[in-house]
């Protein structure tokens, strides 16, 4: 299930990110839904896809409320909730909505900054009661973080697996470990999607991107391995700004090969049980 939430309002920059649910809708239709195999799978076959529109003014504690009402409502129907925001400040919203009890984070930045903005969720879902042993960042990457950050995040007991560490480990064991730790205990997992643990190259239209992050082809890879485990109730894809994109719109179109990355997870799973 799809859902759309154009947050923008407490951005640390400037951004159009409320633009990018409707931009990431129509780069979806560029793509075929067929994964290759073999053999080969239409998803839009094997799946029962369905887009349960966007979440009028989702900003503010209101907004916020009614994301969470929403989330709730549609991950008791459905076995995937995908929301496209937005900037990361959905990402708080969404997961309690969808009564996550573990959190991984795809994600350059620790997001563990005071106060309410799209630096803050994972901090703001911790003093609601979120365990963070549970918790699993992935692709923390040096220069763009704070030394107090990351010492609050080890304070914490966040478990995080920076930028070096993932590319010297491997993605397939990463994502092992991200499962087992975020899947401890009760609950779902939710699973953060933040485009910019991108390239610079790669993701122009993520504000916060720095040179030296993700290829496509490794985001790609980790999405879809986190997507496959059945206990990823929900997911978000955030910080892409279709008005700051390139004239190609890649780092729209990278959100929605996201969407389709979460699907092939979740197609995953039932070939697997």
């Amino acid at each position: 299930m799809l859902l759309g939430l154009p947050a923008c309002r407490t951005s640390l920059s400037p951004t159009g990110a409320d633009a990018t649910p409707g931009a990431g809708r129509e780069a979806l239709r560029r793509y075929s839904p067929t994964l290759l195999g073999p053999p080969p799978v239409d998803l839009a076959a094997a799946l029962r896809l369905a887009d349960a529109g966007d979440v009028a003014e989702p900003d503010g504690s209101e907004g916020e409320a009614r994301v969470r009402g929403r989330t709730a409502e549609l991950t008791a129907r459905t076995a995937l909730l995908i929301a496209l925001g937005g900037d990361n400040s959905i990402t708080c919203a969404t997961a309690q909505g969808a009564g996550a009890g573990g959190l991984i984070t795809l994600d350059a930045h620790f997001d563990l900054r005071d106060g309410v903005s799209n630096g803050s969720p994972v901090r703001r879902l911790v003093d609601d009661g979120l365990d963070p042993t549970r918790i699993v960042q992935i692709g923390i990457a040096d220069f763009a973080d704070s030394a107090a950050y990351a010492q609050r995040a080890a304070d914490l007991g966040i478990r995080v697996i920076t930028l070096d560490e993932l590319r010297l480990r491997g993605a397939h064991d990463v994502i092992a470990e991200a499962r087992e730790v975020a899947g401890r205990g009760g609950g779902g997992i939710h699973l953060d999607i933040d485009v910019d643990v991108c390239d610079r190259a790669v993701a122009p239209g993520c504000p916060a991107s720095v040179p030296g992050g993700l290829q496509a082809w490794e985001l790609r890879t980790l999405v879809r391995g986190v997507a496959a485990d059945a206990g990823v109730l929900s997911a978000d894809i955030v910080e892409v700004d279709a008005a700051a994109d390139a004239a190609d719109g890649r780092t729209v179109r990278l959100a929605a090969l996201c969407v389709l990355e979460l699907l092939a997870g979740l197609h995953r799973r039932k070939v697997t049980v």
